[in-house]
């Protein structure tokens, strides 16, 4: 006798197939400890990218074999979660999909029965309470405590409860009055498919900070490749051009060449050498205007700080830092190296 199927189960087995045959990205999902409210909100915030379907794991299986899907490729998946649920999104690649899922990842207080995921570790020093009861119950679940300055302090750095072990109601409590929430919970990716691939979450789990931090230095060192080396694009012509002209005015200044660009130079260096001459001679040698300027100039040699360069030097160098800071947008080919 062939066993009646009740018509929900087939509409439901027909719409999971409907779900798995679309073009996009399919996986499933962990929602295990998650509250009811919790988990309306997490799916409300993620119905624009994504859909999830909840059905029992029998129910799974057969509309995978009816979608001609590889077996093995769900029980990996489903060996993951305890409570899966399937998704879907036509908009994510299986990285985006993978990094949002993780941004529903929260804690929550311990409750009877919890297994700890991690070792619970309670640090030492002060907490918000205030001297009372407080500190025989820290004590009682084992968390030293002690009075200090008319506050409670932790007095070490306790393992409360080892990773795998059971946490016991009490100190649940009281880790939830510390404000650890040792349970994480949220909607945990056990695997994706795409294109009839499967991968695992730890190969979704990408460090995009430091991806991110490889592509600049690599752009920073190929711009420094291609400015040593005078190749021209839009990006480094700007900066050739401009230490090309820094260079002409310096072997300009050395060569003598006079022009609305040296001249300014030539003056400050005439000056800067006219003043260190008349300071070598006696003041009689000097007319009124001449020594009020030269007083002038020694007043603020005084007066600047100790390393600051003479005039002399500042007008001699003018040139060299131009062509220094002009120079400094790119280093040398040893800077990739060093």
């Amino acid at each position: 006798m062939i066993p009646k199927v009740s018509p929900w189960k087939r509409d439901r087995v027909a719409e999971l197939v409907e779900i798995l045959q679309q073009d996009g990205v399919i996986g499933i999902v962990d929602t295990t400890g998650v509250p009811a409210t919790a988990m309306l909100g997490m799916r409300s915030e993620l119905r624009d990218r994504m859909e999830m379907t909840m059905a029992k794991k029998t129910l799974f299986r057969l509309a995978w074999k009816e979608a001609g899907f590889d077996d093995s490729m769900l029980e990996e998946m489903m060996a993951r979660a305890d409570q899966p649920v399937l998704v879907h999104s036509s908009v994510l690649s299986p990285f985006q999909l993978f990094n949002e899922l993780e941004k529903t990842r929260t804690g929550r207080s311990a409750k009877a029965g919890d297994i700890a995921p991690q070792d619970i570790i309670v640090e030492a020093g002060q907490t918000d309470f205030a001297p009372g009861p407080i500190v025989g119950e820290l004590s009682s679940v084992g968390i030293p405590a002690k009075i200090d300055k008319g506050k409670v302090m932790i007095q070490k750095t306790v393992t409360a409860v080892n990773e795998g072990d059971e946490i016991p109601v009490e100190l649940g409590l009281m880790l939830d009055k510390l404000g650890i929430k040792p349970i994480e919970i949220g909607i945990i990716l056990c695997g994706a498919i795409e294109g009839g691939v499967l991968m695992p979450p730890e190969d979704l789990n990408l460090d995009l900070d430091g991806f991110r931090s490889n592509i600049g230095q690599a752009v920073s060192a190929s711009f420094n490749v291609a400015c040593n080396v005078r190749w021209f694009t839009p990006e480094t012509v700007p900066v050739l051009v401009s230490k090309a002209k820094s260079e002409a005015l310096s072997v300009a200044v050395e060569a003598g060449v006079t022009n609305s660009e040296t001249m300014p130079l030539f003056i400050s260096r005439a000056n800067s050498r006219a003043m260190a001459l008349a300071g070598q001679l006696d003041s009689s040698a000097l007319d009124e205007d001449l020594s009020n300027l030269l007083g002038a100039t020694a007043a603020a040699v005084a007066s600047a700080p100790a390393e600051a360069a003479p005039e002399e030097a500042a007008a001699e160098e003018a040139a060299e830092e131009e062509e220094e800071e002009e120079a400094a947008d790119f280093g040398g080919l040893g800077d990739l190296f060093g």
